[in-house]
């Protein structure tokens, strides 16, 4: 990206000294790492109601039970993991908790989990948030896998600007869909104390043949609607995002965002199952846009709930887009991901965790066509596995340290982990076949991708590794000047080389004998005590006889170094370089196996030869004034020792030119 986008993209970059600066405070907090589990309200219930709605009426009748449990459940994970941001100050996620307590794998287990949830979390909430608004335009259904991408793109923009910027950016859209939701839940509550209560029935989008209402029907909808408690985890990962105490603040916003999204599901719930909502197969009108409607009716109030409820949804993106980084960031600082995930970009954030997580997101949602209900089967797997990793990895940390309180706290965690595994074992049952098969196929993938990193850190580094210190051996490196023809880029690459103190053999590939005999004739002119070595090619190859020449010199000597010192001149715009070969490109790859080939490209840039040669065209030049030559000649260099071999050169981009001494 040009630096000038860049910078008016992104922003001017930061210093490392305003970390502690770009840190959040509880009220933005709130906004930035709730909007994941608050926004699950607008598709948790439509969930519950889809799955129940198999069984027709009989089976939304039932709906406020698996909403209650879901309730129940929500205040079980969320007091669990206040347990673990306490004991965990400095960030406590499902990764570092599981690694620290029951070992590497099971570590690696939840971060991939966690991993995907996040992707999934962008890829769900997006749709959903697109969804929300066909339901209130409806021209827009053609477009939405289109308006999914852009809000993918932008909400990953606008963090790519850092935490403290994108989170201020985000906390209004937050607070205006939290204040719509507990008004619509309000007012619906009233309006039902006095009938007659709206009914919003409409059997048109129920099964003609309606299913019988089982118990594997009833679980089903309680897996679904589970997806409503993914994101509660992100708060423990992202800890250190707060200011200080940060431990406290995450804190203070688990309790408000537990007790928020209680209120809201249950609520929500619970007007769906008062005025007898139907959930729309086609995703045409979501549940909460009939409730609104039924509440508020189609006017000002209502677009209000329906633009809050969408914005919410793409900014539920953003919850993953502060998690997934710092996650993989953590991930790449112990060796199981590649170590660019660990650094940090010009705003302080983890730029290419960002970009990553964009890119993965918008696949999803281009394969799954946009559909919420696609994507929702393979949601709550990942969320689910982590939560139970994590709880269990507390349990195991009360048992071994003990301490103040800790039999209370050992109780706390069991009761999560023991809850979290039972709701685990329930999505798989439920949802293996509609799609859950896919996480778990792909997680041990990822795990052993993790592994497989880790192994080869651990192999660069023991290869790289100093066991004994030695006194550095002095040996002579040879240095070979590939040559295509004479011209200002040639005489300064061999400047450099005599400049390094070494032998120094010029040599030239020769596909044609005439240029071979003109170039010796230009080189005995140039007078330098540089020897001219002519490698013959008959079959017309600029490469191979360079390389075979530069093998046979660290064959000579293997302890030796052989420096290539290639000329390559710089078009003045981009788009001539493919006018030109890149022979300087293609020296690099094949030099790159040599262990003692070092390569070394000097460059011309003809964009400074141009504007030297419109000084020299100047009036006060031409009228005797000094002006500052180009490099001409390079200084004479000791003759190398006899019985020293040279190497070859086609010349790297620079045979482009004619091979002429006026070059």
């Amino acid at each position: 990206m040009p630096y000038s986008l860049r910078r008016l993209l992104i922003g001017s970059p930061l210093a490392t000294s305003r970390m502690t600066h770009e840190r959040i405070g509880p009220v933005v907090g709130l906004s930035v790492f709730s909007a994941d589990a608050l926004s699950s309200v607008a598709y948790g219930t439509e969930e519950v109601l889809l799955a129940l709605a198999l069984a027709g009426v009989a089976g939304l009748q039932v709906s406020i039970y698996p909403a209650i449990a879901i309730a129940i459940l929500i205040c079980i994970v969320a007091f669990s993991y206040r347990q673990t941001i306490l004991a965990y100050p400095d960030g406590g996620g499902a990764y570092i908790v599981a690694r620290e307590n029951l070992g590497v794998m099971p570590g690696l287990i939840a971060g991939a989990a966690l991993l995907v949830d996040y992707i999934l979390t962008v890829a769900v909430s997006v749709t959903s948030g697109v969804a929300a608004v066909i339901s209130a335009c409806p021209a827009l259904l053609e477009y939405r896998v289109l308006l999914a991408v852009v809000v993918i793109a932008f909400v990953a923009l606008v963090n790519l600007r850092g935490t403290r910027e994108s989170g201020f950016f985000f906390a209004v859209p937050t607070y205006v869909f939290i204040f719509s939701i507990l008004a619509l839940i309000a007012v619906g509550l009233v309006r039902t104390a006095y009938p007659p209560v709206p009914e919003v029935m409409n059997p048109a989008w129920l099964p003609a043949v309606p299913a019988p209402l089982t118990l594997f029907l009833v679980l089903r909808a309680f897996a679904s609607g589970c997806a409503a408690l993914t994101g509660i985890e992100a708060v423990a990962n992202g800890v250190q995002a707060f200011r200080t105490p940060s431990a406290q603040n995450a804190v203070k916003v688990m309790v408000a965002l537990a007790a928020l999204l209680f209120v809201m599901f249950i609520g929500i719930s619970w007007l769906a199952h008062v005025y007898h909502v139907t959930p729309d197969p086609h995703a045409r009108e979501t549940v909460v846009s009939q409730i609104a409607e039924a509440v508020f009716g189609r006017g000002p109030i209502y677009m209000v709930v329906q633009f809050s409820t969408a914005v919410i949804l793409f900014l539920a993106a953003n919850t993953s887009f502060a998690g997934f980084p710092r996650l993989l960031s953590l991930l790449a600082r112990d060796g199981y991901v590649p170590r660019q995930l660990a650094h940090l970009g010009d705003r302080l954030v983890y730029s290419n965790g960002i970009v990553l997580l964009g890119s993965a997101a918008i696949a999803l949602v281009i394969i799954f066509g946009g559909l919420t209900h696609a994507l929702i089967p393979l949601y709550a797997v990942g969320v689910f596995l982590a939560f139970t990793l994590s709880q269990t990895g507390m349990v195991v940390r009360w048992l071994r340290l003990k301490g103040q309180h800790w039999q209370l706290n050992l109780i706390v965690n069991s009761v999560g982990a023991l809850t979290t595994c039972l709701v685990l074992s329930i999505i798989l049952a439920v949802k293996f076949m509609a799609g859950a098969w896919m996480v778990a196929l792909f997680l041990p993938v990822m795990v052993f991708q993790f592994i497989s990193t880790h192994r080869h850190y651990a192999g660069v580094a023991e290869l790289l590794r100093l066991d004994v210190i030695e006194k550095l051996p002095v040996r002579p490196t040879r240095v070979i000047v590939p040559v295509a023809g004479l011209h200002k880029g040639v005489l300064r690459a061999l400047r450099f080389a005599v400049g390094l103190n070494c032998p120094v053999q010029a040599v030239h590939v020769a596909t044609l004998a005439d240029e071979a005999e003109k170039l010796k004739k230009q080189w005995e002119k140039l007078q330098v005590d540089i020897p001219l070595v002519i490698l013959e090619s008959p079959y017309r190859s600029l490469a191979a006889p360079l390389l075979d020449y530069v093998d046979a010199a660290l064959a000579a000597d293997p302890e030796a170094f052989v420096a290539v010192v290639i000329p390559e001149f710089v078009p003045q715009h981009w788009r001539h370089a493919v006018l030109h070969n890149q022979s300087a490109v293609l020296l690099q790859f094949a030099l790159r196996s040599r262990p003692n080939a070092v390569l070394i490209s000097i460059r011309y840039l003809l964009s400074e030869a141009a504007r030297a040669k419109q000084e020299s065209n100047r009036p006060e030049a031409a009228s005797g004034a000094p002006v500052q030559a180009p490099d001409t000649a390079p200084a004479p260099a000791a003759a190398p020792p006899p019985g020293s071999t040279g190497v070859a050169a086609a010349g790297p981009s620079e045979d482009d030119p004619p091979p002429s001494a006026t070059d």
